[in-house]
């Protein structure tokens, strides 16, 4: 393996150093750095760029096996590896269903097969994502995938016999679940957020208290069976008040916002393009800042990207037809400078806490979300914070084109991305000869 010396990079936007990438793991920081290096190891100019533990997803859709029109495994995370990061958690909305262990063990080998991140499949709560029964979670843990995090997400776990029987039997092998908080009934035919541009414009809303209600109910059912439970896509400012009183309480609860919630607002739905329906849906001005405030304060864990990618015949289409999501993987770092560094909400320590090091730790992912230090894995993402992108969803490494960015120009750029020290993105392009990784 190339070993790589990167000179002036400043871990977490403190002062420059250099580190010594060698075998997999970080081998020597500072003056060591360069006195250690051998005369082939590939230097890397990071004068001006801020290094981070390389970046994890908790909410990545790969649609691998089954959708492929939309995106696979290879190509999903190779736009993760552009994107910053070196682990992503594949959720179980495929076809099949990640519902066995067979599925998970599959989508496991894809992502070692395409080598650019880690793949951690998330294992479905409930058998074809139902509703009905509990799938083979057990078997789904002791699968080489080793799968730790299970959710129907894309539907909700609504039966709360179902969500109990579930945050009592992961908590044999430390799993977590991880809710899509929804309640159906009260979402019908729901097109939008609820509130007064769905009314001005006559679309059915998605009132704010369908994901609050199911919060609520969950987290006092973790509290009941002492498990961990975890809130996809967290969107409102009641949701995070619910959560608030959850951990003040001391449940067990964790939650994630994406980068569109964090930035866009139900005023997009006024043009009716149906880049901008998702699901939770875009919410106010008002929810914007209180998601803000509650990632700046560890009221919300983490930043997880929800991509979501689609065909284009699939958003190509009247609104009421549209499918619903956005992608998100290239552009989750740069929304996050844009929203929450910029501001002052968070530093580029904070940066790592919500994109690395939480969502390892949620996820129980080893390896990753590691300090930047001697003896430690060389899982790393090298950041440009001055760089200024305008995004262009034709030109990303993503399958699909439902970029609700497209056209803005967007602040911080990734350079670099190394994954156990292998480089598979270097001068903010893909690195050729990546040919597959270990585990």
């Amino acid at each position: 393996m190339t070993s790589h010396l990167i000179r002036g990079a400043a871990p977490l936007g403190a002062e420059p150093t250099d580190l010594l990438l060698a075998d997999g793991v970080i081998t020597a920081t500072g003056a060591d750095a360069a006195a250690q290096a051998g005369s082939d190891a590939h230097v890397v100019d990071a004068d001006g760029l801020v290094a981070l533990p390389g970046l994890v997803d908790l909410h990545t859709h790969l649609r691998e096996p089954g959708r492929e029109d939309a995106e696979t495994v290879w190509s999903g995370t190779r736009a993760a590896a552009l994107g910053g990061f070196t682990a992503v958690h594949a959720m179980a909305n495929t076809q099949p269903v990640a519902d066995t262990a067979g599925v998970v063990e599959q989508v496991w080998r894809l992502g070692r097969e395409a080598g650019w991140a880690d793949v951690l499949p998330v294992g479905a709560v409930t058998v074809g994502l139902k509703g009905e029964q509990l799938a083979e979670l057990g078997a789904m843990a002791a699968s080489q995938a080793r799968v730790r995090v299970f959710s129907d997400d894309g539907l909700c776990v609504w039966d709360p016999v179902l969500m109990r029987r579930a945050l009592e039997y992961v908590k044999a092998f430390d799993g977590v679940i991880a809710q899509h908080a929804q309640e159906p009934r009260l979402t019908a035919g729901a097109q939008m957020n609820e509130g007064v541009v769905s009314s001005e414009l006559g679309l059915t809303g998605w009132p704010a208290v369908a994901e609050e209600a199911i919060i609520a109910r969950d987290v006092l059912l973790a509290e009941h069976v002492g498990s961990r439970v975890h809130i996809c896509h967290l969107s409102t400012a009641g949701s995070v008040e619910i959560v608030r009183w959850a951990k003040a309480r001391g449940i067990d609860v964790t939650a994630e916002v994406t980068p569109h919630h964090l930035l866009l607002t139900d005023e997009l739905a006024r043009s009716y393009n149906p880049v901008y329906k998702v699901n939770p849906p875009l919410r106010t001005q008002e929810d914007v800042l209180a998601l803000r405030a509650a990632l700046a304060d560890g009221t919300i864990d983490i930043v997880a990207t929800d991509h979501a990618p689609h065909p284009v015949e699939a958003k190509d289409c009247e609104w009421a037809d549209a499918a619903f999501g956005m992608t998100g993987l290239e552009t989750a770092l740069p929304v996050v400078v844009e929203t929450m560094v910029e501001p002052g909400l968070l530093d580029w320590a904070g940066v790592a806490r919500v994109l690395s090091t939480t969502p390892a730790r949620i996820g129980r992912v080893e390896g990753h979300g590691r300090p930047i230090a001697v003896g430690e894995p060389a899982n790393l993402t090298l950041v440009d914070p001055a760089a200024r992108v305008v995004v262009d969803g034709a030109h990303q490494a993503t399958t699909s084109r439902n970029t609700p960015f497209q056209g803005r120009t967007l602040p911080g750029r990734v350079v670099a991305t190394f994954l156990r020290g292998r480089a598979t993105v270097l001068d903010a392009q893909p690195v050729a000869s990546t040919t597959g990784g270990t585990r």
